[in-house]
This record gives structure tokens, C-alpha cells and sequence, in this order.
């Protein structure tokens, strides 16, 4: 009697890997593709014709003085970001697993910066940080620490605006850590914390000797998480602050979207757009090696 499908295993993985695979092949691997023939090409929005240049848009980006400073900002946005997004979803998910009144109420609420559209929380930021009317500035003002009619004009100076964009970023990302943590926390067995109560063991000892230790692996795979979506997001740059001013908050993401769409270089943005792949490749290989080594340990 032939095998029906269901008991059929080496089938069946393979019919529910192909969706996956599609999906990696059609939304990843074909614009991978396509962006590295664009690079060595002279494809324009005005001229589509293919003709193969070789690296020259990629010396084209060494010589420009924006591709090196998009390039130092984005690794200050991505380190900054990965450090508070990482020691805030600990204690955000320290809070969440607490038994209290309302836990449910509260952990929806904590998910709302992650589940709304980035554009359109973006978007309110935009209004929370105007250079005028800022509410911000107002509490301030109120407060005394800012003087009548004085503003801090948060997305007009250099610093204030990498601050701005980095809170924003820190905001939209921290549930999510928080969630992926949490799930690290409740995994921990309850009898370790309880025979380390029994041993005389306080908060904080338990914290740094037990719990810091057990979660550091789902830790590691939260900065994991946070660094890809960090390193190649331009949403946030986009709506707040167009990588202005000066070019202060440009990011390479933000920068191959200008230089490619905005300003029809397509073989130059896709040339920019490329380098995020070996740095976003030694990111990921740097963090699941202290992961392994963690569990290895």
C-alpha cells in the first residue's frame, strides 16, 4: 500500500519549507541580486540601459564626504540603540513578568510603540519635537528649566536631532526586547530562585548571579534582532529629520534611499545600500558566537 502524504515526513518538511524558501527567494535573494548588477552598472532613473562600469560607484561612494559621515552615524545610531534598547528591555520585562493587578492591561499597552505603524508613530513624534509649538518645550517651560519663549528646537542641531532620532528608535524597539526577554525570564525553573532564596541569597545577588546569566543567551538574540532592524531602518530618519540638518543624522540606509529613488542614481544607491551587507554579516556572526559560547559554557 503506497504511504499517504501525512505519513510521509521527508514530503512533508519540504512542503512546509517551500513557502519559506519562496519567500526568502523572491523578497531577498532576487533584489540581492539585482542590487549588486545595479552597483556595477550606470542604470539611472533617466537611463534604464544596463552598462557594466565595474566598482566605479563604489569608489564614487569612498569619495563622497556624506557616504563616510552616513556611514560613522550609523554605527552611533546602532550601538546607542542596541545598548538602551537592550538594558531597558530588561527591566521593562523585569516589570512585565511581576505578578500585579492589571499585568494584562499593562503588557498590551508596553506592545502599542511596536504593533503601530512606524509612520504614523513617526509622524506623532514629529509633532511632539516641533520646533515651535513642541509640548515637550512647553512641560519645560512650565517646569522653569527653560525660559519664556526659549526652545530647544530638538530636530534643528546636530546633537539634539541624533538624540531625537535615537529616543524614537529606543521607544519603537524596547517592547520588543522586553517581550523576547520575558519569554527568557519565565523559562527560568522557579526552584533555582527558590533555593537561592532559602541559601540567604538577596534581589540583587539572585539578579546578576542567576538571572543576568540564564537570560543573557535570549538577550544576546534581542540585539540580535534589534541590530538588523536598527542598522537598516530609515523610517524614523525619514520622517523626523530627512538626515538633516547638515546631514547630521544621514544613515547609509537613508542615504541609498536619496541617492537611488529621491535622486535617480539608482547604480549609486544600490552601491551604498550593499555595504550594509557585510557589516550587517559580522553583526550577526559576532553575536551568535557569544551566544554559542554562552550556552557552550
Amino acid at each position: 500500500m503506497k504511504p499517504r502524504l501525512a505519513d510521509r515526513p521527508d514530503t512533508l518538511a519540504w512542503l512546509f519549507l517551500l513557502p519559506s524558501v519562496l519567500y526568502i527567494v523572491v523578497l531577498v535573494a532576487v533584489p540581492f541580486v539585482l542590487a549588486i548588477a545595479f552597483a556595477l552598472s550606470d542604470v539611472s532613473a533617466g537611463d534604464p540601459s544596463y552598462d557594466f562600469v565595474g566598482t566605479r560607484n563604489f569608489e564614487r561612494a569612498f569619495d563622497d564626504p556624506v557616504f563616510w559621515k552616513s556611514l560613522g552615524n550609523t554605527f552611533v545610531f546602532t550601538l546607542v540603540s542596541m545598548v538602551l534598547i537592550v538594558v531597558l528591555g530588561k527591566v521593562l520585562a523585569n516589570i512585565l513578568v511581576a505578578d500585579f493587578r492589571g499585568k494584562w492591561v499593562i503588557r498590551f499597552l508596553v506592545l502599542l510603540p511596536w504593533t503601530t505603524p512606524v509612520a504614523l508613530s513617526s509622524i506623532s513624534w514629529l509633532w511632539l519635537l516641533d520646533s515651535i509649538y513642541s509640548p515637550i518645550d512647553w512641560v519645560l517651560r512650565e517646569l522653569g528649566i527653560l525660559g519664556a519663549g526659549e526652545n530647544l528646537y530638538w530636530l534643528g542641531q546636530p546633537g539634539l536631532a541624533m538624540t531625537s532620532v535615537i529616543a524614537v528608535h529606543v521607544w519603537r524597539l524596547t517592547p520588543l526586547a522586553a517581550v523576547i526577554m520575558m519569554a527568557g525570564l519565565v523559562a527560568i525553573p522557579s526552584d533555582i530562585n527558590e533555593a537561592a532564596k532559602v541559601d540567604g541569597a538577596g534581589y540583587w545577588r539572585r539578579m546578576f548571579e542567576i538571572t543576568v546569566p540564564l537570560v543573557l543567551p535570549v538577550a544576546a538574540v534581542a540585539a540580535l534582532f534589534g541590530a538588523i532592524f536598527t542598522f537598516t531602518d530609515m523610517a524614523v530618519v525619514r520622517v523626523l529629520t530627512r538626515g538633516g540638518p547638515n546631514d547630521a543624522t544621514q544613515v547609509l540606509a537613508s542615504w541609498a534611499f536619496y541617492r537611488g529613488i529621491e535622486g535617480g542614481d539608482v547604480a549609486q544607491g544600490a552601491a551604498v545600500a550593499l555595504f550594509l551587507f557585510p557589516l550587517l554579516l559580522a553583526a550577526a556572526v559576532g553575536i551568535l558566537r557569544v551566544v554559542r559560547r554562552i550556552e557552550v559554557g
